[in-house]
């Protein structure tokens, strides 16, 4: 969702007082659960708030492949990828770019291996 209004949260609009316009629809969709999420038009800001509540640290896009490699804090990991991938699987379809979630760790390490296989 977007507002080119300054004035209106359309996050705010959307969800209601204290969570009463999702809370009906919940009710009709049920057992579904509804994620409101702020479109951006710049992909690496839309992906972050797909992901969210999860926090990024670091996302590097491929514009060609229409993929994102994102670096999450090592403690958000299984938040950033839910359970069974549900979270990161949802993002990538909402944002329609495949998404490749990495701890800090995980990428540091990959880095190591990538800088010792350069090295001979």
């Amino acid at each position: 969702m977007i507002s080119h209004d300054e004035r209106i949260d359309a996050v705010g609009a959307c969800v209601g007082q204290r969570g009463s316009r999702i809370q009906v629809l919940m009710d009709e969709l049920r057992p579904e659960k509804i994620d409101v999420v702020p479109f951006s038009e710049d992909t690496k800001t839309f992906i972050i708030n797909a992901l969210s509540p999860a926090k990024v640290n670091s996302i590097r896009l491929n514009e060609e492949e229409k993929s994102a490699y994102v670096v999450v804090p090592d403690n958000q990991l299984s938040l950033a990828i839910g359970r069974g991938g549900q979270n990161v699987r949802l993002a990538a379809r909402l944002t329609e770019w495949k998404i490749d979630i990495r701890s800090e760790e995980q990428a540091n390490q990959e880095k190591a291996a990538k800088a010792e296989g350069g090295t001979n």
